[in-house]
């Protein structure tokens, strides 16, 4: 995840057993200045799947930013076979705006002979019916930065200027050792590099609690991209990450801190409405045949509990700062209620 589609989903190779992440992606951006590729609204289609993290950024911060009318969104099914994510959620499992059964197709419209991983989330151009990008850490900070001519009004400035150095920071400590370092320790193929692994998940983990501890987002009083990529790992982390990556020092649940600011986070909207459950389960535990093969997606652990009281208002704090929440999410694009128990249940 950005997930490929080399049967384990890891979009990585194994150096010396441990697992290296495959990070180069189609480096085009989408930018307001011109270009190749310009910013317009109705242009180019994003493309996701609410299984990946990754692409679960993409989502929520597309709806935060009230970018619905100006980039579409098409979504893949949870599971996918060898060759690309499908878009088997579809009538006919053809995506109704590209016109394609599987995303592989729109990256060899552009590049007939890519070899790389397939990935989601990516954008489409809809005139070429060829991806743009997929370079999904990039193209979240384009969205706040380079698309605020389709931002909806109140929409939160999710990347501020005065914090971006202290921000890409903390986001890089972040992915290195909590989004990516969970495949780390998923995929290690000797003891020594789980456990180490393990042992720097656990330990940003808890140095994240400590910041947590005295305010109510990681980088003040108000929600911000950095809480949008710490969101996508924790809400995936006793579903998936607990017992299926081996990440099992403690559950989400058992962390006070984190449970707190999680839970603080889905019940703020724009996030917990983005997370399907269903498909989480589903994809991690039958794409990744090689560490669960026989393909039993467990019935636990329970979802409702996230709709539970957070107590973090007595922090202080304006989520959306200046801003306003966004607008209740668009009905083609909700979540299943059965895939997300607590959603019936949150505030």
């Amino acid at each position: 995840m950005a997930e490929d589609e080399r049967g384990g989903g890891s979009n990585g190779t194994y150096v010396e057993e441990s697992f290296q992440r495959d990070t180069s992606y189609v480096p085009d951006r989408i930018t307001a200045g011109g270009g190749p590729w310009p910013v317009e609204g109705g242009r180019y289609r994003l493309v996701v799947a609410r299984a990946c993290p990754w692409a679960n950024r993409a989502i929520i911060v597309r709806r935060l930013l009230g970018l619905g009318s100006a980039l579409s969104m098409g979504i893949c099914g949870p599971t996918h076979d060898v060759r690309s994510w499908t878009f088997d959620l579809d009538p006919g499992q053809v995506d109704p705006v590209l016109g394609i059964p599987r995303i592989q197709d729109a990256y060899l419209r552009r590049f007939p002979s890519y070899s790389r991983g397939i990935t989601v989330p990516c954008i489409v151009d809809l005139a070429t019916g060829g991806v743009v990008t997929n370079d999904f850490q990039q193209m979240t900070l384009d969205l706040s930065t380079q698309w605020t001519a389709f931002h909806r009004e109140g929409a939160p400035d999710l990347y501020p200027e005065p914090l971006r150095a202290e921000m890409d920071q903390v986001m890089d400590l972040i992915y290195r050792e909590v989004n990516n370092g969970v495949y780390r320790a998923g995929f290690a193929g000797t003891q020594e590099s789980y456990e180490r692994a393990h042992d720097e998940l656990f330990a940003r983990l808890d140095w994240l609690a400590d910041r947590l501890a005295g305010q109510r987002f990681l980088m003040g009083d108000t929600i911000t991209e950095a809480d949008v990529r710490l969101f996508t790992t924790l809400v995936r982390f006793d579903p998936v990450y607990h017992g299926h990556f081996k990440c099992n020092r403690q559950k989400l649940t058992e962390m006070p801190v984190l449970w707190a600011y999680a839970r603080d986070l889905f019940q703020t909207p724009g996030f917990g409405d983005t997370i399907d459950f269903d498909h989480i389960k589903a994809h991690y535990y039958v794409v990744h045949q090689d560490i669960n093969p026989t393909g039993v997606v467990p019935a636990g652990p329970l979802l409702r509990q996230w709709a539970e009281p957070h107590g973090r208002e007595s922090l202080g704090g304006r989520p959306f700062g200046d801003g306003t929440p966004p607008l209740p999410v668009a009905a083609a694009e909700a979540v299943p209620a059965a895939h997300n128990p607590a959603l019936g249940v949150a505030h």
